[in-house]
């Protein structure tokens, strides 16, 4: 594939702790699964996107930022679950807790979301990339 066809995006998401230590993990199209992220709109910094997609993925706004897990890169997911080498995604992960327990989806295109134990959530996640990342940060949550 030509590299000039490759959209370059940027994303932001969360590692989110309910008040039990788990981990909210979302379904994208009901075939993937990942940590709740998306990308970055037209005058959003990294945190408010971030925010955002938590929220429209789990219904979960009650948010308090502890601080930014670092960045990693991947392909985007395809609907059929290996990567769509249209889009290559930078993301940005930040650590938050809530206090909200209660998982309510507002975006269609993620119908599921669930709270995972910490140590259980790579047995989950779809994407090699999201498991390696994950992997490197689970000591500082």
């Amino acid at each position: 594939m030509n590299s000039s066809n490759i959209n370059n995006t940027h994303s932001a998401g969360g590692v989110v702790l309910n008040p039990n230590g788990e981990v909210l993990v979302v379904s994208q199209h009901g075939t993937s699964w990942s940590l709740p992220k998306g990308h970055i709109d037209a005058g959003e910094n990294k945190i408010q996107a971030a925010r955002r997609e938590i929220y429209e993925e789990s219904g979960v706004d009650k948010l308090e930022l502890i601080e930014e897990l670092g960045s990693y890169k991947r392909y985007r997911i395809g609907l059929d679950g290996n990567n769509d080498l249209s889009e290559f995604k930078t993301i940005y992960i930040f650590l938050f807790k809530t206090s909200q327990t209660k998982l309510q989806p507002k975006d269609k295109e993620n119908p599921e979301a669930r709270w995972v134990v910490k140590n259980e959530v790579t047995k989950l996640l779809t994407h090699p990339k999201d498991i390696e990342f994950y992997n490197s940060i689970i000591e500082q949550i």
